[in-house]
C-alpha cells in the first residue's frame, strides 16, 4: 500500500495542538476567580484577615508569626490528648526566635460546614492562641470573642 500523504514533520517547535485538533488545554478558571484559590490558600487569607482585625487594636501582634499547618504533628508537636484533636497551638519566643501562633487547616475544616461558620472557627482559634501567647483572656484580645 502506497500512501500518498507523508505523515508530519517532527520539528523542535513545541506543539500548539492536542492530537483531536482542539488546542491545548488551559486552565479551568483565570486566576482572579475565586474558583482558581486552592482550599489552603482560602484558608491561609480566613488567618491573615482575622491577624489583621486584631493587629488593629494589639500592635505588638507583628512581632508573632502566624503559621497554617495541615494537621498537628505526632511526634512531640505538642501536649494534647487523644480524646481532642487541636485546632491551634501558640509557641513562645525563645533563643531570638519569635512567638508563633500555629493554625491547623485540616481540623478547623472537618468542624465546619460553610465559609462563614470557618472564617468565625479561625478568628476564635487565633483569638485564644493570641489571648494565651499574652497571658490575658480571649474576651479582652477580642471584646467579640464567643459572639455568634
Amino acid at each position: 500500500m502506497d500512501n500518498p500523504v507523508p505523515p508530519p514533520a517532527a520539528g523542535p517547535w513545541p506543539r500548539r495542538r492536542d492530537r483531536h485538533g482542539r488546542g491545548m488545554r488551559g486552565p479551568i478558571a483565570p486566576p482572579q476567580v475565586p474558583l482558581a484559590a486552592s482550599r489552603a490558600d482560602t484558608f491561609a487569607g480566613l488567618v491573615e484577615d482575622s491577624v489583621e482585625r486584631l493587629e488593629r487594636r494589639w500592635p505588638q501582634l507583628a512581632d508573632i508569626d502566624f503559621l497554617v499547618l495541615e494537621v498537628p504533628r505526632l511526634d512531640g508537636g505538642g501536649p494534647w490528648s487523644d480524646e481532642a484533636v487541636p485546632l491551634g497551638r501558640s509557641v513562645p519566643a525563645r533563643d531570638g526566635r519569635p512567638a508563633r501562633v500555629v493554625i491547623y487547616r485540616r481540623p478547623v475544616e472537618i468542624r465546619t460546614k460553610g465559609r462563614d461558620e470557618r472564617a468565625a472557627l479561625v478568628h476564635e482559634v487565633v483569638v485564644e492562641q493570641v489571648a494565651e501567647l499574652l497571658g490575658l483572656t480571649p474576651e479582652t484580645v477580642d471584646p467579640r470573642y464567643g459572639e455568634d
